[in-house]
């Protein structure tokens, strides 16, 4: 997906230049619901010239909330100046429509690419998959750097011309480690860091700083099948289904938000390393889509749920 660039206006009695280009925007809200929202949203992109691309929109009767997701463009004004209301002239104008209606709510250009920071220890499935889907521009990120505390995934993230930190954690480390990983995120400005399969658990105090902008993968055996080879061990029991669960990091192991899930059937034909297979292929699906649908917008927050504007 791509935003249209805005091009050069015409000068007067210029009949050659070229005409302007739609300028699209994202703009997602949540509040308490209540008639009106729709209305007063609309009526605020009409005013300004704006077409409504798509929309998105849920009520959730049993907690009393709204949200919405528009994809919309602004053309050049209607006066032939060629001008249109920038990023920054809509935040503005929208405030007052946000406060009126207590809205939680952001306005972004469509399609621009959020700061990533990746983390990962020794499997590289995930890693690997968002590192081609960045570069070809499937999905709209920009991975600014690799943390890992292994040196195995170094030389592929070094292909792609990223930076790589190799900051190893033990127990006596873990809080100066925890340090270089805020610095880095402080340095490199990220908007989202991304645990795709980074074996350690975060602190509390760290995971509440990257509240709402850290998402994790791990399989979808939990709370059965903990520790050490939960493929192998689900082998041994037979099971019938392999998944893959991303999610939000909280202070609850494993059990932030949800996000995106994959589920694959097997049977007792596959082996303990089918399985292993499997299992990568979910992980790196469940991944991507959230890692998608978070930068792009979609995803709202009610509680410990998530509500996906798709």
């Amino acid at each position: 997906m791509t935003t249209a660039v805005e091009t050069t206006a015409p000068a007067a009695g210029d009949s050659t230049a070229e005409p302007v280009a739609a300028v699209e925007h994202v703009l997602t809200v949540d509040c308490a619901e209540s008639p009106g929202i729709v209305h007063a949203v609309s009526a605020f992109l009409l005013e300004r010239g704006c077409d409504i691309i798509d929309i998105k929109q849920y009520g959730d009767k049993a907690q009393g909330h709204f949200f919405m997701r528009v994809h919309f463009a602004s053309e050049p004004s209607v006066s032939g100046t060629g001008q249109q209301p920038g990023t920054e002239d809509l935040r503005r104008d929208f405030g007052p429509v946000g406060e009126k209606w207590q809205m939680n709510w952001q306005l972004e250009p469509h399609g621009r690419k959020r700061r990533v920071l990746v983390m990962v220890s020794r499997m590289g499935h995930c890693l690997n998959d968002l590192l081609f889907r960045a570069r070809t521009g499937d999905i709209p990120v920009e991975i600014v750097a690799v943390v890992s505390n292994h040196r195995d995934q170094e030389g592929l993230v070094q292909w792609h011309g990223i930076p790589f930190f190799h900051v190893p954690v033990t127990s006596s480390t873990k809080a100066d480690a925890e340090a270089r990983l805020l610095e880095l995120v402080d340095t490199f400005d990220v908007e989202l860091v991304v645990l795709a399969r980074y074996m350690q658990v975060l602190s509390d105090e760290l995971s509440a700083k990257l509240a709402g902008r850290t998402i994790n993968i791990h399989h979808s055996f939990l709370p059965s099948f903990k520790g050490a080879k939960p493929y192998h061990q689900a082998y041994e029991r037979g099971v019938k289904t392999v998944g893959a669960t991303a999610h939000y990091v909280n202070a609850e192991l494993d059990e932030g938000p949800i996000i995106s899930q994959q589920v694959i059937e097997v049977d007792h034909t596959y082996t303990a390393d089918d399985l292993v297979a499997v299992g990568r292929d979910a992980e790196c699906v469940a991944l991507r889509n959230a890692v998608r649908w978070h930068c792009e917008g979609r995803i709202l927050l009610l509680g410990n749920r998530t509500v996906i504007l798709r």
